[in-house]
């Protein structure tokens, strides 16, 4: 087991990381506004789901093949871009109803985690970080590494779990005092779109392999 000490180095660290929004802030953000708090939180499980996989695929290996292979790594960032892209083309091209019933109705839960899953499955970012952070605070003489990563890794999706969970609460308690307007609503689904292009064109475009 990791030691007192290092566990709280890490979660100052960690807490100072989780700060910065990212794609999957933005993501959950953009649900709560739209949609209400409990679509944000729905897709705060979903973005954590797929927090879960990459902290398997650290343990088993996959970060160390993102990390020296450019070629599987850029595959993935383009893939998690182009994801966001889409999620950016339906929000705009998705009429919204003039029924205020209809406009609070949320999408389904199912689709809300679906989506959240696959916007931090594909960034591989995430799995960098996993395998380029975490490990530092694996001590030799401390245990088993694996159990090590293990217990850190579930400590930063705990985090994670607790402030993502505070940007859906504000921000779908900052969208319930404006979908009571249909033109803010329309205008709202707009910037959301506009928000997820723009999100995978930087994407796209940045976040150089570690051996470049």
């Amino acid at each position: 087991m990791p030691s007192a000490s290092t566990l709280g180095v890490f979660v100052t660290a960690t807490f100072l990381f989780l700060l910065i929004p990212g794609p999957a802030v933005m993501y959950i953000v953009t649900r709560g506004v739209t949609q209400g708090r409990r679509a944000g939180l729905v897709s705060v499980a979903g973005i954590h789901a797929g927090t879960l996989v990459h902290v398997a695929g650290a343990v088993l290996g996959l970060s160390a093949v993102l990390a020296t292979s450019a070629a599987a790594f850029t595959v993935v960032k383009l893939a998690g871009a182009g994801y966001l892209v889409y999620l950016g083309v339906r929000a705009l091209v998705t009429r919204v109803a003039d029924d205020a019933e209809l406009r609070l109705a949320p999408r389904s839960n199912r689709r809300l985690f679906v989506d959240g899953a696959v916007v931090n499955l594909l960034n591989p970012k995430t799995a960098v970080f996993f395998l380029a952070f975490v490990p530092q605070f694996v001590r030799p003489g401390a245990g088993d590494a694996t159990t090590q990563l293990l217990v850190i890794s579930t400590v930063y999706v705990a985090m994670g779990l607790v402030t993502d969970g505070g940007w859906a609460v504000a921000s779908g308690w900052f969208g319930a005092r404006l979908r009571h307007r249909g033109d803010v609503t329309r205008r709202a689904q707009r910037a959301s779109g506009v928000v997820y292009i723009a999100l995978g064109a930087v994407t796209a475009v940045t976040g150089r392999h570690p051996s470049a």
